[in-house]
């Protein structure tokens, strides 16, 4: 929609609309003015930087803000000595709050050499009354302030920002609001994100998520399908699904789809290669989507299933709502009807309670299913849900079962990701390699890595190469041919 939109011709004489997403324009074209008007005074463009923590989400949200921030005619950068600097933030661990009050330290030896410059904070951690307080109290000098829930009034509060003084802070508690077709600034040309659902019901007692990202809230099939046709329209070969978790999809619509339903509509895309998703839970995987899967062309062959703990007592305390026998199962009847596979994972060591016979369960999964990758996290305290309140386990029976725990997990990935070796695979090349500028960087299907010769003008193609040397977790290889 928002190509349907000229800032130009935006009257800024009457009122702003109430319907969204146009009330966010007419704000854009207010910013456009406040931008004429600094170039006028200084010569220049001001410059933005737009900082990403966290997941996938958080990454699609930061392209929507630096989207808007350059149709309003801001020059991007990625150095933070800007005008404005932006921090999507994530709260999933404490580590990841301690890293965005070490880099505000930073920003304000900048702002202090440049008083005009702004400091906006937004994402995941914002949802945190208790952060907010803090920013407040120490951090003063952070201009404006949003969550998850309204990130689409970017403009608006924008705008707010640049015709006020004192720190501008709109945080929503949630929403059952959904508001797209907002301009996005793509990081790759070839590739994009989705959001297909946002949002999160299961409650884990772990995790931060549903409270900062809220409940479920699916966008409808036909937003999504004319979203990703716009995008194959504009170059984009692979889509990647997005949500918390994507098996859900569907259930609270008006008119309810399963997520296999979904895909089944979107693999009739014409021009669309490649299909990814994530993030499935366990408890929602079924065997309609395991058929989808496997009978599609273009889904990928790489499947995310979080574990998070081998063990049933374990799981039980965390309020997964499956086994580990169940998860077994599962797995198993996956890699049946999908032998080329490839299965990835998060696991958190170090919940409150668990013992070393518990991490000897999460070892015993790892070794049945065989993992081609996995994310492994030491278990982070967060205030607010039922796990922090606990008994915690001492740090050094933690480092022991994460050590042994991460040792399994790179054996089984090594003796994975080396089956391939010998074989030729279609790769999607993705960029030039930052090490050696001789070599290309693309992904398999499956999620691997391979790096081989070639030149600048691969990226965004798929080519077929042969998987010559196995190194861990990437390929060193040569291309065969080109496929488009």
């Amino acid at each position: 929609m928002y190509n349907e939109f000229h800032l130009d011709k935006i009257d800024l004489r009457k009122q702003p609309p109430q319907e969204e997403p146009a009330r966010q324009y007419y704000f854009m074209a207010k910013c456009q003015e406040w931008i004429k008007a600094f170039k006028q005074k200084n010569g220049r463009l001001p410059k933005a930087c737009v900082t990403t923590f966290g997941c996938q989400m958080n990454a699609r949200d930061s392209e929507k803000l630096a989207g808007i921030l350059e149709s309003v005619g801001y020059e991007i950068i990625e150095e933070e000595n800007a005008d404005f600097v932006i921090y999507n933030t994530c709260t999933v661990r404490d580590n990841a709050n301690q890293k965005v009050y070490g880099r505000l330290g930073v920003l304000n030896g900048y702002k202090k050499k440049n008083p005009h410059m702004k400091i906006a904070l937004c994402g995941c951690m914002m949802q945190e009354p208790a952060v907010i307080e803090k920013i407040k109290a120490s951090y003063p000098f952070v201009d404006l302030i949003f969550g998850t829930h309204n990130i689409f009034k970017f403009a608006e509060l924008l705008t707010t920002l640049l015709e006020s003084r004192g720190m501008v802070i709109d945080v929503w508690e949630d929403t059952n609001r959904i508001v797209e077709d907002l301009p996005v600034e793509r990081k790759y040309a070839f590739k994009s994100g989705i959001n297909i659902m946002f949002g999160c019901n299961n409650f884990c007692s772990y995790c931060i998520v549903p409270y900062v990202r809220g409940r479920e809230r699916s966008r409808s099939p036909k937003d999504i399908i004319s979203e990703i046709k716009r995008l194959v329209a504009d170059g984009v070969v692979e889509v990647m699904l997005l949500g918390q978790n994507v098996n859900s999809y569907g259930k609270n619509l008006k008119e309810p789809i399963t997520f296999a339903r979904l895909l089944r509509e979107i693999e009739k895309i014409e021009g669309l290669r490649r299909i990814r998703f994530m993030t499935s839970h366990p408890k929602d995987l079924s065997d309609e989507l395991i058929q989808v899967m496997k009978d599609s062309k273009k889904i990928c062959r790489h499947l995310h299933l979080p574990l998070q703990s081998g063990s049933t007592r374990i799981l039980e305390a965390m309020n997964r709502r499956y086994t580990k026998e169940q998860y077994l199962e599962l797995a198993a009847r996956i890699r049946k009807e999908i032998p080329d596979i490839a299965i990835t994972t998060d696991i958190i060591v170090g919940f409150p309670g668990e013992t070393p016979e518990d991490v000897e369960e999460t070892i015993d999964v790892i070794k049945q299913v065989k993992y081609d990758n996995a994310f492994t996290f030491i278990y982070s305290k967060r205030t607010g849900t039922p796990a922090a309140a606990m008994e915690q386990v001492p740090e050094a029976v933690v480092k022991a079962g994460f050590d042994k725990v991460l040792k399994t997990v790179q054996n089984t990935a090594r003796e994975q990701v080396a089956r391939y070796q010998g074989s030729v695979c279609e790769v999607l090349v993705e960029e030039s390699n930052e090490n050696d500028a001789s070599l290309m960087t693309g992904r398999m299907s499956n999620n691997t890595l391979v790096h081989f010769p070639g030149d600048a003008d691969l990226v965004g193609r798929l080519v077929m190469v042969s998987l010559d040397e196995c190194h861990g977790f990437y390929y060193m290889g040569h291309m065969v041919t080109n496929i488009s």
